[in-house]
């Protein structure tokens, strides 16, 4: 009796063990599973990090190349806009170049113009000088023929020395006039053309005022 019961204990012993083993083994395996499951889904979301990653990629790779073109296009318009401002910096030298040539033109044209109006003041005046110096003489002239014709009808009255001093005086006045007739004759010409050059002048200067 003793013997089966020691081996009916140890039979439940065995038993027990048994169950124990299998409870073990089964809560190992819902453990695998478990870590199965987690390992899964952890390679899922890394598939899925690495193609969004990849996606990323292509994306900086593709805002790299548009980058890279703008830059290139900036450097092109840099150089653009250099070239333009240099452009326009000679311009503004070349314009201040004329501006500062036109004043000077300016400048002598009316230093000139005032040196011709006081040479054709002076000319007009000496002409005029001319003028009436040659009527004063012509007016002596007729004055002295008027005497000399009457000398001529006095001869009884009149003594040789004061013939030959009118004829004298006559002479003179004669000379004279013809001095004068040959400098006014002379300042005709000089008179035409100052007043074509000054003519010339303001007409020239007249065609540079317009725009």
């Amino acid at each position: 009796m003793a013997l089966q019961s020691a081996f009916r204990e140890r039979l439940e012993h065995m038993e027990v063990t048994r169950n124990q083993r299998l409870s073990l083994l089964q809560s190992e395996k819902e453990l695998q599973t478990i870590k199965s499951r987690d390992l899964a889904s952890k390679l899922s979301n890394i598939r899925s990090m690495e193609q969004r990653c990849l996606k990323l990629d292509c994306k900086i790779a593709s805002q790299h190349l548009v980058i890279s073109s703008l830059e290139s296009e900036l450097h092109r318009l840099d150089s653009v806009y250099a070239e333009i401002l240099q452009k326009i910096r000679t311009l503004k030298l070349e314009v201040e170049e004329m501006e500062e040539l036109e004043k000077e033109k300016e400048s002598y044209y009316n230093s000139q113009s005032q040196e011709l109006e006081e040479f054709k003041a002076e000319v007009d005046s000496h002409i005029g000088n001319c003028q009436l110096q040659i009527q004063e003489l012509r007016t002596q002239a007729n004055e002295l023929k008027s005497s000399f014709s009457k000398l001529q009808g006095s001869l009884n009255y009149s003594t040789n020395s004061e013939i030959s001093q009118a004829e004298t005086k006559k002479a003179e006045l004669l000379a004279e006039k013809e001095r004068l007739d040959k400098i006014l004759a002379s300042n005709y010409p000089v008179r035409d053309q100052l007043r074509k050059q000054l003519q010339n002048i303001l007409a020239d200067q007249e065609q540079k005022r317009k725009p």
